[in-house]
């Protein structure tokens, strides 16, 4: 990444998830240079982050870690960076964390002449149009955060009202932008993408099912890179499961893998999971 290390944009990846998952929950509390989040009982926001770069956790800290979530009976989740110190793994797996999943951190420069349109291997898909949603119309708002969790959801499964809240939420951040793709008056796909730092975030893309394979997602990527030119961006950053869908058309779009990052959790009876 040329004027980015790998550790930088680990710092700033995690910085600004402990920072969105403090801003969005309903209780939250500072950790070290991180965040303790809680969003509700199963919430994705559920979680600690953006800690063990700067030093280690102390026992004390380490210990404070587990009773947040668990006094409020969920298990204690963490995400971290390969870059935190093996003295913070050892304090975890000492407490009972076990690994629950891997995440992959692709980058890529935005340089003042992009054109991210020009990359998309089968072009514009035919008849589909990427809009950008206003913030203050809550009919849109609503079904933005609808389409986009709904790749994230069993088929069938209702979106819970407690992720449309906190959907809601994350829209009207000031740094963050959402993004319907529709084909006519049809919302086909969504993404939103979070600028702060002289970065772009992009997450939360979910396609329809019957549009998939059409590159969708690739015109959603290419809309929220050129978003993030216009709020003065460098550097863009999406995080991706380990071989799917989002993986291969980011990497299609000029995105190289940074880091892995690892979310751990600590399961208890009586504690419930999060998603």
């Amino acid at each position: 990444m040329n004027d980015w290390s790998f550790t930088d944009i680990a710092h700033l990846v995690e910085r600004k998830q402990a920072v969105a998952a403090a801003e969005l929950a309903l209780e939250s509390r500072p950790l070290a240079e991180g965040w303790l989040a809680f969003g509700g009982r199963g919430s994705y926001v559920n979680k600690a982050c953006g800690f063990g770069h700067e030093r280690p956790l102390t026992e004390a800290e380490l210990d404070e870690l587990v009773t947040f979530f668990t006094v409020r009976g969920v298990e204690p989740r963490v995400e971290l960076s390969p870059f935190v110190s093996s003295s913070l793994l050892d304090g975890l797996a000492q407490r009972g964390f076990v690994l629950q999943r891997f995440g992959n951190v692709m980058a890529r420069k935005i340089p003042e002449n992009d054109n991210p349109r020009a990359m998309m291997p089968l072009g514009w898909p035919e008849g589909v149009t990427v809009e950008r949603v206003n913030p203050q119309d809550d009919a849109a708002v609503r079904e933005y955060v609808e389409v986009s969790e709904s790749g994230f959801l069993q088929d069938g499964e209702p979106l819970p009202p407690e992720f449309m809240e906190i959907g809601i939420k994350a829209v009207r951040r000031p740094v963050q932008d959402a993004f319907v793709a529709r084909l006519g008056r049809e919302a086909i796909g969504a993404g939103g993408c979070e600028s702060s730092g002289g970065a772009t975030a992009l997450f939360g893309t979910s396609v329809k099912p019957a549009w998939r394979g059409r590159g969708v997602q690739q015109a959603l990527i290419a809309a929220r890179l050129e978003r993030g030119r216009e709020r003065g961006s460098r550097l863009a950053v999406i995080i991706s499961g380990p071989g799917i869908p989002t993986e291969r058309n980011a990497a299609r779009l000029g995105f190289e893998m940074a880091y892995s990052r690892v979310t751990l959790v600590k399961h208890g009876e009586g504690l419930m999971p999060s998603s």
